[in-house]
This record gives C-alpha cells, structure tokens and sequence, in this order.
C-alpha cells in the first residue's frame, strides 16, 4: 500500500524568535518492508541552513536553523511511503524468552546491537512494579513471542486511553497510577516491563493510516504521530542478528501494513518530532499538529 503523509508542526509567539535551532525525526525509514518513494522537509520562515544525517539508530534526522525574526514557525514534512506487512521467521518465536535477553547471554547473534535496548533509560525507568506487571506474562519457560503479547492484551485491557491523563514526560510511577494514557506511554510501560526483566526492547515513533484500506478496521492513534514497540528476536540458526516483533499496546495488535515507521529508540525523548531551542522575549507559545496518513486510491 503507498500512503501520502503529510505532518505540519507550527510554534507560535507572542515575540519575536530572533534565533531557532531545531531538530526533526520526520522522514519515514527505509526498511525491508518499507519503501520511501519521496520524501520533503519545508521550514517557514527560510532557514539560513538546513541539513540533514543518520543518527546512531539509523534515523534521518534534519538540522535547522532559522535567523529571520518570526512569530510562526512552521516545519512541514510531506513523504510518499510504500508499505506492506512485515513478514518473519517465526522458528524462533516459541524460544524462552529466558534465552532472548542480550545481557544475560551477549554470545547471541546480534546481541551486541540490543544490548543498550535492555537497560533503563530516562523515560523508561525499571521500577519493582514495571517488574512485577511484567512477570504475570514472563513465566517460567514460556514463549518469547507468547509472553510479549500476551503483556500486550494485558496492557490494551488493563489501561485506559486517556489523553488527559498524562504529559509528554510522564513517568513509569505515573502511568500506573493514572492506570491510563496514550500511545507514548503503553509503549514506555510495555518497554519497562520487557527490559526490567533483561529483554530488548525499543520505541518506535511513526503514523497509522488516517483512513483504513477496505475491510480493516480504524485504529487507534491515526490523525497524530504514533507509538508502537519492537521487542528483540534472537534467531535460532543461521547468521542474522535476529529479528524485530512490532506490537502495538494501544490499538493490542502486530504492526502490519498500516503502520508507517519513522524512527526508533530507547525511549520518546530519543525521536520527538521536533525538538529545538529557541532566543525570544516571548511569555507564552503554541504548539499545533497536523498530520494525515492517505492511501493511494488507485492501489
């Protein structure tokens, strides 16, 4: 499937910004399954430079920085993506996920590449009650793919989504207790409690399909950048570094051709959409996002 994506973000002032540095996470991955036909980045007011690199995680991300005094800042990314669903080996899936964890074993294929995905970091802090949620799913011997999505169903039917609930940097602590959120947070309490048992696990930031293809369902999350997880698969034979199993706490499903990855990392605060600062006067500011995700209707 080729999807349209277009994702407006739009700061304004009530000063002039006479200096705005930034950094975007918002051109779409090239992956196996995934195909970036054509992809754009436009800043208004004309940044004085713009640039664009790969970060440690394979992320493109885009510098820039804008001198012309503005009230309005507007970053716009517009991309043509082809999607289909990912498909894997799934000879490795029963292994127990005892076996899966990259720091208990980092002679596994491709350990060394997962093991920074198996520590806390800092909006994924591995706290007793992360453990112990986690250990109802993380049985003894069980399934690695099992255990994961088993967590998956408990985190969909045990939290409401509630997007007054929490903030952009809520905590592991504060996500249980609100007993709900959103996209961002079922992905940070799902990462808690894989790694707090020692598997690997990353955040991914991307979008949903604004209008579903005929005969799926409309999910969760579509109309606004997403959050989903990719838990580490260790591969049983072969030379691969293993594989990575996207689920979706929010919408209790597997990623599949709806999904549009962007970026990845160990938490949120690794690939914000926009992130930057800023030299004003100004007392007070506005952020507005516009995104949609539309299929080709030829297709």
């Amino acid at each position: 499937m080729r999807y349209t994506v277009s994702h407006t973000t739009t700061y304004s002032y009530d000063e002039d910004v006479t200096n705005s540095f930034g950094i975007a996470h918002v051109t779409p991955r090239e992956l196996p399954h995934q195909h970036v036909a054509k992809a754009e980045v436009r800043i208004n007011p004309a940044p004085a430079d713009q640039s664009s690199d790969v970060d440690f995680y394979g992320n493109t991300v885009t510098y820039f920085q804008v001198l012309e005094p503005h009230q309005l800042l507007e970053i716009t990314a517009v991309s043509e993506v082809d999607v289909s669903t990912p498909v894997y080996d799934e000879t490795s899936f029963d292994q127990p996920w005892e076996r899966a964890r990259p720091l208990v074993d980092p002679s596994l294929p491709g350990a060394w590449r997962a093991a920074d995905l198996a520590v806390a970091s800092p909006l994924v802090e591995h706290t007793q009650e992360a453990y112990d949620f986690g250990a109802v799913s993380l049985t003894e011997g069980r399934g690695v793919v099992e255990a994961a999505e088993d967590l998956m169903h408990r985190i969909h039917g045990g939290f409401d989504y509630d997007d007054t609930a929490t903030t952009v940097t809520s905590t592991i602590p504060e996500i249980f207790t609100a007993e709900g959120g959103v996209c961002q947070d079922f992905a940070h309490l799902m990462l808690a409690c894989l790694r707090a048992h020692g598997l690997a696990a990353r955040y991914v930031s991307g979008y949903l399909a604004t209008t579903p293809p005929p005969g799926k369902p409309r999910l969760v999350g579509a109309d606004a950048s997403h959050a989903w997880v990719e838990v580490w698969v260790p591969q049983l034979s072969g030379a691969g570094t293993g594989q990575w199993l996207a689920l979706d706490p929010t919408n209790d499903t597997r990623a599949d051709d709806r999904y549009l990855s962007v970026a990845w990392g160990r938490d949120y605060a690794d690939v914000p959409p926009v992130k930057g600062v800023i030299y004003t006067e100004a007392t007070t500011s506005t952020l507005t996002v516009s995104v949609d995700v539309a299929p080709d209707q030829q297709e």
